[in-house]
C-alpha cells in the first residue's frame, strides 16, 4: 500500500524585509538610495540583488545590519531577523547581532580592513569579543584555520602581515574569513570576490554554497551575473533604489520581463564575439587635442613598441626569505595591440607591468621602450618619456588625491598646455570623451560613483597622448553595464589614436574579449603565450586548462518551477 507523506509545512522566514526605505538629509528630495525594498528569505536559501552602480544595492545590504551611513534614515514597514526587530535597536544590540549572527563581507577590503593592525588580529577580533576562543593559542589556530579554509597561501605567515603586504585577494579572502569566524545564521557578501582570479573565485564560491547547504542563509550583492546565475535561488534587480524585476533566478535569467534586466545580461562579455560594442552607448568622441598616433596597425603588426627580456625580479618576504616574483618573463607588445596577461592571485601579473613601466628595477634582464633602453637608465633620462607610457589601476580611489577636483586630478597630466582657458577647454574635451560632462569638473573622488572614478582615470591615462597604457585590473570592480562601457571605450580609444594596452585582468572573459594576444602567467613565469583564440580553444598548457575551466558561465535556463522565497511585491 502506498503511503503518501502529508505535505510539510513552509520553512519560516530567516528575514523578512518590508518597505525599505534609506534615505540621505530630510530635505534632499534627491538623497533617497532606496526606494520599498521588499522580500523575504528562509534558511538554506540564496538571494542575490543586481544593478548597476548606485542602484541601491549596497546600502540595503549595510541597512540590514545598522550600517547605513552616516546622516542616513532608514525607515521599514518591518524589518525582523529571527523575531528581532531590526529597526529598533541601539548599538549595543546591533554589536551582538553583527559577526555572531549576521556575518557581513564588505566590498572593498583596503578600506575595510585596519591598516595598522596584522591580518590575523583583525580575523580574531570577531571571536575575542563573542568569547569563541579562550586562549590565545586557540585564537591563533583558529585564524590559520580560517585563513587556510578561504584559498590564503601561507597563512601562518599572512596572519602576521599589514593588509597593504597583501594582494587585492589575498585580503579579500582575509575579509571572508572574518565574516565566517562565528559561523552566522546569515551571510551578506557585497562584492565577495570581485578582487578574485578565477581559481580562487570558483574556491569562495565553493565555499559559500557549502555554507548555504549547511543551512544558513545567503544574501550575494554581486555585478558578476555569472557568478549569480551559479549561486542564487532568486534574484531581484534594482536601479536608482527600486526594484524593477524579482523571481527565481531560473526565471530572471531564463525569461526576464524588464528591458533592464535584458540590458544587464547582454552587457556580459562572455559569449560575445571578440571586439564586438558591449553596450548601447556611442562610440567614444576623439578630443581634437588627440590626433592619432600613427594609422591603425593590426594585430599582425611587427613594430614593436615594448619589449622586455628575461625579467627577474625577488622580494624578500616577511620571514626574510626571498622570493622571486618573476623569473625569466619576456614579451613584445605591438603598436596599436592588446596584450593581455592573466593569471592567480601572486603570479607576478603586477609586478611584470611595474618593471615594463621603469616603477621598479628588474634584478636581471631587461624593458625597451620604443626601441631604446629604459630598465637601465636613469630615472633623470626617463622623465622626459614617462608620458609617452600611462597607467590605469583598479582602485583609482587611492590613486587620486581626495582633496583634488577632478579637474585637477587631469589637469596634472597636461603639462604641454600654458594657459588656464586651453588647459581647461582641454579637460572638457577629455571629460566628454569618456562620457562625462563638464560637471564634473569641480567634483571630489569620494563624490563619484566606481564608475565615474574609472572614466575619470582613464580621461588622465590618455591626456599626455601616451602610446602604451598598461590597465591593471580596470574595469574588475564595475558594475557589468558600466564594465561593458568602459571596455567600448577603450576599444574606441585604440582604434581611433592608435593605442597599445597591456591589459592585466583575472577575468578571463573580459581578456578574450578586448585582447589580441594573451600570455599566462604562474608562479613568476610565463607558462603560456599567443594569439587570444587560439590559447582560449586550444589550451596547450594543463595549468591555463584549468583557468579556463574554471572561468564561472552564465547560465541563462528556460525558467523552470524552481520555488522562490521572495513573498513580497510584484514583477515591475
Amino acid at each position: 500500500m502506498l503511503h503518501v507523506l502529508p505535505p510539510q509545512p513552509p520553512q519560516p522566514s530567516l528575514l523578512n524585509v518590508d518597505s525599505l526605505r534609506v534615505s540621505f538629509g530630510r530635505d534632499n528630495p534627491n538623497g533617497t538610495a532606496v526606494r520599498g525594498v521588499s522580500f523575504s528569505l528562509r534558511s538554506g536559501r540564496c538571494l542575490a540583488i543586481v544593478g548597476e552602480s548606485g542602484s541601491g544595492k549596497s546600502v540595503t545590504a549595510r541597512a540590514l545590519v545598522g550600517l547605513a551611513g552616516h546622516g542616513a534614515h532608514v525607515h521599514a514597514h518591518e524589518m525582523n531577523f529571527t523575531g528581532t526587530d531590526l529597526t529598533d535597536l541601539n548599538e549595543r544590540s546591533w554589536r551582538l547581532i553583527r559577526g555572531k549572527k549576521i556575518g557581513f563581507v564588505l566590498q572593498d577590503a583596503l578600506l575595510s580592513l585596519d591598516p595598522l593592525r596584522q591580518v590575523g588580529r583583525e580575523i580574531g577580533e570577531g571571536l575575542l569579543l563573542h568569547r569563541a576562543v579562550h586562549s590565545r593559542e586557540e585564537l591563533k589556530r583558529r585564524v590559520v584555520e580560517l585563513l587556510e579554509l578561504v584559498g590564503v597561501p601561507e597563512p601562518e605567515i599572512k596572519a602576521r602581515q599589514l593588509p597593504h603586504q597583501l594582494s587585492g585577494g589575498q585580503r579579500q579572502r582575509a575579509l571572508i574569513a572574518s565574516a565566517l569566524a562565528l559561523d552566522p545564521h546569515l551571510l551578506i557578501a557585497d562584492e565577495p570576490t570581485t578582487a578574485l582570479d578565477v581559481t580562487v573565485q570558483a574556491q569562495v564560491l565553493a565555499l559559500l554554497e557549502e555554507t548555504k547547504a549547511r543551512g544558513k542563509a545567503l544574501i550575494l550583492i554581486s555585478h558578476d551575473l555569472a557568478v549569480v546565475s551559479r549561486m542564487a535561488d532568486d534574484v531581484l534587480v534594482m536601479r536608482e533604489g527600486e526594484v524593477v524585476e524579482r523571481g527565481p533566478a531560473a526565471q530572471i535569467f531564463g525569461d526576464p520581463q524588464h528591458d533592464y534586466t535584458s540590458q544587464l545580461l547582454n552587457a556580459v562579455p562572455s559569449g560575445r564575439p571578440r571586439g564586438s560594442r558591449l553596450s548601447s552607448t556611442a562610440i567614444a568622441r576623439l578630443p581634437k587635442s588627440l590626433s592619432p598616433l600613427q594609422q591603425p596597425h593590426s594585430p599582425k603588426s611587427t613594430a614593436i613598441i615594448l619589449s622586455a627580456t628575461n625579467l627577474v625580479k625577488r622580494f624578500n618576504g616577511p620571514d626574510g626569505v626571498p622570493r622571486t616574483v618573476v623569473d625569466g618573463v619576456s614579451f613584445e607588445l605591438r603598436s596599436g595591440e592588446t596584450l593581455g596577461l592573466v593569471g592567480e592571485s601572486g603570479s607576478g601579473k603586477s609586478t611584470t607591468a611595474r618593471l615594463a613601466m621603469a616603477l621598479d628595477t628588474p634584478d636581471e634582464g631587461a624593458v625597451l621602450f620604443q626601441g631604446e633602453a629604459w630598465s637601465e637608465i636613469a630615472e633623470r633620462k626617463r622623465r622626459a618619456r614617462r608620458r609617452s607610457i600611462s597607467v590605469i589601476y583598479q582602485d583609482p580611489l587611492s590613486s587620486f588625491d581626495p582633496r583634488w577636483t577632478v579637474g585637477r586630478i587631469i589637469s596634472d597630466s597636461l603639462l604641454d598646455v600654458d594657459t588656464g582657458s586651453e588647459r581647461r577647454l582641454r579637460i572638457i574635451e577629455l571629460l566628454e570623451s569618456v562620457g562625462l560632462s563638464p560637471a564634473f569638473l569641480d567634483r571630489r573622488p569620494l563624490e563619484l560613483s566606481g564608475g565615474q572614478r574609472q572614466r575619470v582615470a582613464i580621461a588622465r591615462a590618455i591626456a599626455p597622448k601616451p602610446a602604451v597604457i598598461v590597465c591593471d585590473e580596470p574595469v574588475s570592480a564595475l558594475d557589468v553595464s558600466i564594465q561593458a562601457q568602459v571596455l567600448d571605450l577603450l576599444g574606441d580609444l585604440k582604434a581611433q589614436l592608435g593605442m597599445s594596452y597591456l591589459f592585466i585582468s583575472h577575468d578571463l572573459g573580459v581578456i578574450r574579449h578586448l585582447s589580441d594576444r594573451v600570455m599566462v602567467m604562474r608562479h613568476g613565469r610565463v607558462v603560456e603565450s599567443g594569439d587570444t583564440d587560439e590559447v582560449f580553444l586550444n589550451p596547450r598548457a594543463d595549468y591555463t586548462k584549468r583557468l579556463i575551466a574554471a572561468v564561472p558561465r552564465l547560465v541563462r535556463p528556460v525558467a523552470s518551477d524552481r520555488s522562490s522565497s521572495l513573498v513580497s511585491g510584484e514583477v515591475a
